[in-house]
């Protein structure tokens, strides 16, 4: 691992960083410059200035959108501040280029303060099609992303909830299948409970999967427990399943499924194997899952998916947002909701014709993944 830092720091180094900007017109002469700026450019000004509507047509507003962080959740890293989010966030612009062809830019912001952060977004928001929050901690990232889709006129998604939970639903849409366990039967239990656990539970809800478990690092949540968050009360409501007190090894017996997005190694192989026949394991936990593949195997896994890219079954965000998103810029559809990812969820699981406990998920280079995801979203304008 160290061996690949060392190879992204002299690649980022050697370019200073991965993103540049380039204009799409030519500016070789007086004649390009009276067009592109003045005094032609007055007259886009006026047009837009009579319907404000157009800016979306005349400007990048049309195909564009702002990656914002506060770095506090950056990765699996924790709070690093803004100026080590900014690799992360040109990471995500190139991917919104390359899988989406949506322009995108990184703002990380110098502040953890909520109104803050809103006030800030909505000032600049007049440049964007759309808002992408990134890497921002729980529970903030819930009223941040909550406010700013009542209050702006255009889509904002928090990836790190929304893109976690639809791949981690599609995935799951196989699994189910394969294992043979209808949706309304299968128990899953969501260890970690921010942005990626609140958001996969209220999706899974949505979709009919209801018999759900949620742990804490203080164990299972339940309604005896006091100083539960809003959210935390949300889930404990949508669950069908009868009531548990205690840790995550009481929470996994007998339970279908594990879905991971906490911290590394809270699942051991004995809780594996007390697990119901064909377990299915999604140990998400980046760069570190919460139990290897191969110890999950050793417990008697019979579906395994992580975060990473050196295992099969990578539940990457990747899958959604550049699609999605330039779905939702292309057909101005104002806003997000549960039904776009779920119909996002099921397209993508459709990509994969025939499921294997190996490959339950497309890759974000398998060709289909972006029209699949494209075309679901549009289905919906």
């Amino acid at each position: 691992m160290n061996n690949l830092y060392e190879k992204s720091i002299e690649l980022h180094k050697q370019n200073g960083g991965k993103l540049e900007l380039k204009s799409k017109v030519p500016l070789l002469n007086k004649d390009d410059l009276s067009l592109a700026y003045t005094p032609g450019v007055a007259g886009v000004c006026l047009a837009i200035s009579d319907n404000k509507d157009l800016a979306s047509v005349y400007t990048l507003k049309k195909n564009t959108v702002a990656i914002i962080s506060d770095g506090t959740a950056i990765l699996g890293l924790g709070d690093l501040g803004p100026l080590a989010a900014i690799p992360v966030m040109e990471g995500k612009a190139a991917i919104f280029k390359e899988f989406g062809g949506v322009d995108a830019f990184p703002i990380c912001l110098d502040t953890k303060d909520t109104e803050e952060i809103i006030k800030t977004i909505k000032l600049i928001a007049p440049v964007f099609g759309g808002i992408n929050l990134e890497d921002i901690s729980a529970p903030r990232c819930f009223e941040i992303e909550e406010r700013l889709r009542k209050e702006l006129d255009i889509p904002v998604m928090h990836d790190d909830q929304w893109g976690a939970a639809t791949v981690t639903l599609a995935a799951l849409i196989n699994s189910l299948k394969i294992v043979d366990v209808d949706k309304s039967e299968a128990i899953v239990v969501i260890s970690g409970v921010g942005a990626a656990g609140v958001a996969t539970g209220r999706l899974l809800h949505s979709y009919g999967i209801t018999k759900t478990i949620f742990c804490d690092s203080k164990g299972i949540i339940t309604s005896k427990r006091e100083n539960l968050t809003k959210e935390k009360i949300e889930l404990l409501n949508g669950s069908t399943i009868e009531e548990k007190e205690g840790g995550l090894e009481t929470a996994i017996k007998n339970a279908n499924v594990f879905i991971g997005l906490s911290k590394p190694n809270v699942l051991s192989v004995d809780m594996v194997k007390s697990m119901a026949p064909k377990p299915i394991i999604f140990a998400l936990a980046n760069p570190n899952p919460e139990i290897t593949p191969e110890k999950a195997l050793e417990g008697g896994a019979y579906v395994i998916a992580t975060g990473r890219s050196d295992y099969p079954n990578q539940i990457n965000n990747s899958l959604v947002f550049p699609g999605a998103f330039k779905a939702m810029l292309d057909n101005k559809i104002p806003q997000f909701e549960n039904k776009i990812f779920i119909t996002v969820a099921e397209a993508l699981a459709l990509v994969v014709e025939n499921p294997t406990p190996q490959r339950v998920i497309p890759s974000m280079f398998d060709a289909g993944v972006k029209d699949a995801v494209y075309n679901a979203v549009s289905s919906l304008k």
